[in-house]
C-alpha cells in the first residue's frame, strides 16, 4: 500500500480509490488511510493484557454486567407451573421424556403490536424463541429483539415486588386503594382519572378499556410511544408483488411491526432461482442510514428537510413537469420518474414511519397515480394511529392544571421518554395518586406512588393483533418468576371485579364475543395451539374485533400547504431515530442486545452523534483505532436553548450536514447493566418536532471518549471476501463468482483425500437476501450459551459471538454500496487449524463437521492464529457464571458451558443434528432435507442461510452449492470450506446518472 493517510484525509483517501484498480472492498476510513496506528492494530492476532486485569474500575464493571446479564432470576420463582392449561404446539408424548423440549405457540409484542413465535421449553423452563411458520407476520423467521426476549424473562433486575412509596404491600391493599380512588371519582364521572399507555392492540384490553370508560366517561384514555405510533397502520403492501419499489425514508426492512415479513417478501425477489419470479428494483430516498437504504440498487442520501422537497418532484416530474429539487438531484428524480412510469401498476411507494403526514400523503398520492392500489397495496378503512404527541401534550396539560386525581401508568415510560418540552416529570408530580405497571423500577416508576411488577409476555395471558390485523391468544411458559401481574389485572383492579385473573378475563373475552364461533372450546384449543386466531369460515377475519378492512381507494390525505423552505433550514439538521439494539430504551438491560453490533456502525454498549465523513472533517473531527478501542471526539449538541455532551462518530454514506443520534440510552434506572450508558437523545427531543429539526450546533468539548466499535475487528486485510456484480453484468457472465476466485493448482493438496459415505454436512449464505439485520447473531447467541463480555473487553476486541456479520462498503466514501456477509465457522475440508493444534481438541468428524472437543483444549490460541478467517473466539476470563444455580434456567441445556481458557466457534449447532439423527434412527429413515435447521438459519427473515446434506443432490443446499453465484470465501487458500456464499447482485437502473460506465463482460467485484 502506499504511504499512510490521516483518517480524516478525504481528498487523500478519494484519490486513493480513485487510483485503484477494479472495485476495492473496504470496512472503514482507518483501513482506506493505512495509518501507521490501525496496522499495529490489525497485526495483533491477540489484544494484550490476556492474562490480568491492569485497570480495577474495568474489573468492577465487568463484574457488575456480569451479574445483572447472567445471573438469572432464583430458583424458588420458576419451580411453579402455570395453573391454566397451556397448549403445545406439538402434540407432546403421553409419558414426557426428561430432555425432550416442548414447544409452545405465543408471541412478543412490541410497541403494542404481535410478532407470531414458538418458545422452546425443557421441563417448564422457556430457552429459545424461534418464529411461528403459521403467523403471517413472522414465517417462520425471528428478530434479534425476539430472540433476546428470553434473557429478559430471567433478567434479575426485573421488578419483583409491589410497593407503595417505596415500601412492599400486599396484593389486597393495593385493591383496597385502587376501589377507594375510583369510589371518589364516580361522582364527578371519573373526570380526574387518565389511563396512559402504550399502543394497545389487545382486543381484550381494548374492550376492557370501553367498559371502564362506559362507567367513568369523564375518564380519559392516552395511548404513548416514544417510537411510534405507526402512521402506517392503515396501509397494507405487498413487497412481494411489486417489481419497482420507493422508500421515503422509510426502513421497511429494519423497522416497524411487519420488519420480518417484509424482508422475507423483499429477499424473495432477490433469489434469482431458474424459474423464481423477476428481480425487483429498489429506490431508497433517506435522512440517515439504514438496512434498507443499504440494500438499495440506487440510494439519495439527503436531509431530513429535503425529503418533502423531493416527494414533491416526483409527484411533479410524473406530470410531465421539470423536477425542482436541491440542485443535484434533478437528474436522479427524472430518471426515477421515467422507471416509475414503466412499472405502473407493478411498483409501490412507501413513506417512513418518522415521516410528517405530508410526505404519507405524497406516497399515497404517488400509489394512486401510478394504479398500485388494489394491485401492490391497500388502505385500511380503520383511520391510522392518532397523533400520540399530540394526546401526550393533552395529558401534561391536563396534570399542570390540577385536572388529574388519579393517573395510571402502564407499559410505557414517559418520565424518560416524553418530549422535553412537556416537562412532564414535574407535572406529573402534581397528580394527587399515581400508579405504575412495568417490567422495571424504571425512572416513572420512580415518581409515582404505587409500583406494581408486570408480568414478561412469557408468565402471562393475553392477547395481540399483528399489523396485519392477525390474532395471537398469548399463553404463558412459565408461571410469573415474582408474582407480576398483567394490564388486564391492573385494569380490573379498576373495576367492581377486581379479583379476576387475565386467564378469566382473555378467555371471558373470548367466549363472550370474541368471535371464535360456536364450538368455543375446540376453537380456543386450536388458536392456543396455532399461535392464530382463525375466525369461521363463514365469518371471516373481517369480524374480529377492530380488524382492519381493505379498501382500493386511500383515505383523503391533502398534502400540507407547501414544504419548508431551504432558507429555513441553513445550518446542521438533528434526526432522531429509535435504536437498533435497545429500541427506545426498554431493552437496555438486556446484555445480549447491548453487546451486539449495531448494523451499518457495529458500535456496541453506546450510543453517538452519527454524521457524514465531510462533515466530520469540516467540524475537526477524528477518530483513531486501538488496541483499546475506537477513540473519538466528545462534542457538545446544542438543539433548541438545551445541549447534551456525546462522542461522534463518522459513518460512510450519511446525509451531509445531519447528525442522527439514537434514542434509548443515557438511563438513570434501568437495571445493572443498562444504566449510565451512553447520552440520553430524548434530552433534546420536543414535542413539535419529533423526528427531526434544523438549528443544531456541534462544538468539540476537547476531551475524547473510547466506543467499543467491531468493525476493524477481524479484518481479512483486503482480501477477496465479497464478490458481486449488477444483473445486466450477471445476465452476461453467469460465472463470475467462481471465476473470480479460480487459481491454476488450487486442487493441490498435502492433506489427504476423505470420501463422505453418509451425512456431508454444509451451509450455502446468499448475500443477496442477507438484509444485516444481525437476528442470526443473537439466535446463535441463544441456542449455544454464548456470554457476554461488556464494554471494555469488545473494545478489546474479545467479544465471543460465534457469529459476526461483516460489512463491506464500495465505491466513494460519500455514498459508497454496503454489503452484508455473514461469517461463521467454515468447517474447512483442508482446515488449517486442526493440523496446529498440540492436544488435538479441534478435529474433523466424519460427516465432514470442524469440531471441537473443550475439555482437551489447553489454550494455545494457535488454531486461530492459522485460522484465515477469524471466527474462532479465547474465553480470556470466566465469562459464564457457574456460581449461580439459577443460571441453568436460561441456557439451553443441550450445549455445553465453557470456563475459562478455551476456543470456541461454531459448531454448525451439532446439538441439533444429533437430535434429528437420532430421532431419524428411531424411525428408521434418513434425516430429511430441511429437517435439520441451525439457529442461524432458523431466524433468518431473509432466508439467506440454508443448512443441509451436500452428498443429498436433491438438497436445497446441494442446489444452491450448484448455482453459478456459488463461491467460497478464501478458496484460493485452498481450505475448501463446507459454508460458501452466493455472490451479491444488485439491479440498477442504467438510465440513473450515478451509475459508472463499465466495458462489456466487466464484473464488478473485490
Amino acid at each position: 500500500m502506499s504511504a499512510p493517510l490521516p483518517p480524516d484525509d478525504l481528498s487523500g483517501i478519494r484519490r486513493r480509490l480513485a487510483d485503484s484498480r477494479g472495485r476495492v472492498f473496504w470496512k472503514s476510513l482507518e483501513e482506506l488511510s493505512g495509518s501507521a496506528r490501525f496496522k499495529e492494530f490489525l497485526e495483533r492476532e491477540f489484544p494484550e493484557q490476556a492474562s490480568e486485569w491492569d485497570d480495577p474500575e474495568g474489573r468492577r464493571d465487568f463484574l457488575r454486567v456480569m451479574g445483572a446479564s447472567l445471573a438469572l432470576a432464583g430458583l424458588t420463582g420458576c419451580t411453579r407451573q402455570p395453573e391454566e392449561k397451556i397448549v403445545p404446539y406439538v402434540r407432546a408424548p403421553e409419558d414426557e421424556l426428561p430432555g425432550r423440549p416442548l414447544f409452545f405457540a405465543t408471541a412478543v409484542v412490541d410497541d403494542g403490536y404481535a410478532r407470531g413465535v414458538l418458545v422452546e421449553s425443557h421441563m417448564g423452563r422457556p430457552t429459545k424463541v424461534e418464529g411461528n411458520p403459521d403467523h403471517p407476520l413472522s414465517l417462520g423467521a425471528t428478530d434479534a429483539f425476539a430472540q433476546a426476549a428470553i434473557l429478559q424473562l430471567y433478567d434479575p433486575d426485573r421488578s419483583q415486588t409491589l410497593t407503595y412509596r417505596g415500601e412492599i404491600r400486599p396484593w389486597g391493599n393495593f385493591l383496597a386503594a385502587m376501589h377507594s380512588a375510583v369510589a371518589a371519582q364516580r361522582a364527578a364521572g371519573g373526570a380526574g382519572v387518565r389511563l396512559l399507555t402504550g399502543t394497545v392492540t389487545s382486543p381484550t384490553l381494548i374492550g376492557q378499556v370501553q367498559e371502564f370508560l362506559a362507567t367513568l366517561p369523564g375518564a380519559r384514555w392516552h395511548q404513548w410511544e416514544p417510537a411510534g405510533p405507526h402512521q402506517t397502520s392503515g396501509l397494507q403492501h405487498r413487497i412481494e408483488a411489486a417489481d419497482l419499489l420507493l422508500s421515503l425514508d422509510a426502513d421497511f426492512v429494519g423497522a416497524g411491526p411487519a420488519r420480518v415479513r417484509d424482508a422475507r417478501a423483499y429477499t424473495s425477489r432477490r433469489k434469482l432461482q431458474p424459474g423464481g419470479p423477476a428481480m425487483n428494483r429498489l429506490y431508497v430516498v433517506e435522512s440517515a442510514p439504514s438496512l434498507t437504504g443499504a440494500l438499495a440498487d440506487h440510494r439519495l442520501a439527503v436531509r431530513p428537510s429535503e425529503v418533502d422537497r423531493i416527494a414533491r418532484a416526483i409527484v411533479g416530474a410524473l406530470d410531465g413537469g421539470v423536477a425542482s429539487a436541491e440542485p443535484g438531484h434533478q437528474a436522479w428524480i427524472a430518471a426515477l420518474a421515467t422507471d416509475l412510469q414503466r412499472h405502473a401498476g407493478r411498483s409501490l411507494v412507501l413513506a417512513g414511519e418518522w415521516q410528517p403526514p405530508a410526505v404519507h400523503a405524497l406516497a399515497r398520492d404517488l400509489n394512486q397515480r401510478l394504479g398500485n392500489v388494489g394491485r401492490t397495496v391497500t388502505y385500511s378503512a380503520v383511520p391510522p394511529a392518532g397523533d400520540a404527541f399530540g394526546s401526550l401534550r393533552e395529558l401534561a396539560a391536563d396534570m399542570d392544571a390540577g385536572r388529574v386525581s388519579l393517573l395510571v401508568v402502564s407499559g410505557t415510560n414517559p418520565v424518560y421518554t416524553a418530549p422535553v418540552d412537556l416537562e412532564f416529570s414535574a407535572r406529573m408530580d402534581k397528580v394527587g395518586l399515581r400508579v405504575h405497571l412495568g417490567l422495571y423500577q424504571d425512572e416513572t416508576a420512580e415518581r409515582c406512588h404505587w409500583h406494581v411488577p408486570e408480568a414478561h409476555t412469557f408468565e402471562s395471558w393475553g392477547d395481540a393483533r399483528a399489523a396485519d390485523g392477525t390474532v395471537t391468544i398469548l399463553q404463558p411458559l412459565i408461571a410469573p418468576l415474582y408474582g407480576g401481574k398483567t394490564a388486564h389485572e391492573l385494569l380490573a383492579a379498576l373495576t367492581d371485579r377486581p379479583e379476576r385473573t387475565a386467564y378469566e378475563i382473555v378467555r371471558e373475552h373470548w367466549q363472550t364475543g370474541g368471535g371464535l364461533g360456536g364450538d368455543f372450546e375446540r376453537a380456543w384449543q386450536q388458536a392456543l395451539h396455532d399461535g392464530v386466531v382463525r375466525a369461521p369460515a363463514a365469518e371471516g377475519t373481517a369480524t374480529l374485533p377492530a380488524a382492519p378492512t381493505a379498501s382500493t381507494t386511500p383515505a383523503a390525505a391533502p398534502f400540507a400547504a407547501a414544504p419548508v423552505a431551504a432558507a429555513e433550514t441553513q445550518g446542521l439538521e438533528l434526526a432522531f431515530r429509535p435504536d437498533p439494539s435497545v429500541y427506545d430504551g426498554r431493552f437496555a438491560n438486556v446484555g445480549w442486545l447491548q453487546e451486539l453490533p449495531k448494523p451499518l456502525t457495529k458500535l456496541t454498549w453506546d450510543n453517538a452523534a452519527l454524521m457524514s465523513p465531510r462533515t466530520a472533517a469540516r467540524l475537526g473531527i477524528t477518530t483513531e483505532a486501538t488496541s483499546r478501542g475506537t477513540t473519538t471526539d466528545l462534542v457538545l449538541l446544542r438543539y433548541r436553548g438545551r445541549a447534551v455532551t456525546a462522542p461522534a462518530l463518522a459513518v460512510p454514506g450519511h446525509p451531509d450536514e445531519t447528525v442522527t443520534v439514537h434514542l434509548g440510552y443515557g438511563r438513570a434506572r434501568a437495571g445493572r447493566v443498562g444504566s449510565g450508558l451512553g447520552f440520553n437523545a430524548y434530552a433534546l427531543r420536543t414535542s413539535d418536532a419529533p423526528w427531526s429539526g434544523a438549528g443544531l450546533e456541534v462544538a468539540k468539548t476537547g476531551e475524547r471518549y473510547t466506543l467499543a466499535v467491531t468493525q476493524e475487528h477481524w479484518s481479512l486485510e483486503g482480501r477477496n471476501i465479497v464478490r458481486a456484480a449488477t444483473r445486466a453484468q450477471h445476465e452476461r457472465d453467469p460465472h463470475f463468482a467462481a471465476r473470480l476466485g479460480h487459481k491454476p493448482g488450487r486442487e493441490l493438496t498435502m492433506y489427504p483425500e476423505h470420501k463422505y459415505e453418509g451425512y456431508a454436512w454444509g451451509m450455502a449464505i446468499d448475500l443477496n437476501s442477507c438484509v444485516g439485520c444481525n437476528a442470526c447473531v443473537v439466535a446463535c447467541q441463544a441456542e449455544n450459551n454464548i456470554p457476554v463480555v461488556g464494554k471494555d473487553q469488545v473494545a478489546r476486541g474479545r467479544e465471543m459471538h460465534w457469529l459476526r456479520v461483516d460489512q463491506y462498503y464500495t465505491g466513494a466514501v460519500e455514498d459508497p454500496d454496503t454489503y452484508f456477509a455473514p461469517v461463521p465457522c467454515m468447517h474447512c475440508e483442508m482446515a488449517p487449524c486442526e493440523v496446529v493444534c498440540p492436544v488435538a481438541a479441534t478435529v474433523h468428524s466424519e460427516e465432514g463437521l470442524n469440531d471441537m472437543v473443550y475439555n482437551r483444549c489447553v489454550g494455545t490460541r494457535y488454531c486461530s492464529n492459522n485460522c484465515p478467517y477469524k471466527v474462532r473466539r479465547f474465553n480470556f476470563f470466566l465469562y459464564s457464571d457457574w456460581e449461580t444455580p439459577s443460571l441453568k434456567l436460561g441456557r439451553n441445556p443441550d450445549v455445553t458451558v465453557r470456563s475459562r481458557g478455551v476456543m470456541e466457534k461454531c459448531t454448525y449447532c451439532v446439538q441439533r443434528i444429533n437430535h434429528a439423527r437420532v430421532q431419524a434412527k428411531n424411525e428408521d429413515r434418513k434425516v430429511r432435507d430441511g429437517e435439520i435447521q441451525t439457529a442461524c438459519a432458523q431466524a433468518c427473515p431473509g432466508r439467506a442461510i440454508v443448512f443441509g446434506d451436500i452428498n443429498d443432490p436433491r438438497s436445497e443446499v446441494a442446489r444452491l452449492k450448484a448455482d453459478p453465484r456459488n463461491y467460497g470465501m478464501l478458496e484460493e487458500l485452498n481450505t475448501r470450506p463446507r459454508t460458501t456464499y452466493l455472490a451479491a447482485v444488485r439491479n440498477p437502473n442504467p438510465e440513473m446518472p450515478d451509475q459508472p460506465a463499465l466495458a462489456p463482460g466487466t464484473a464488478s467485484h473485490g
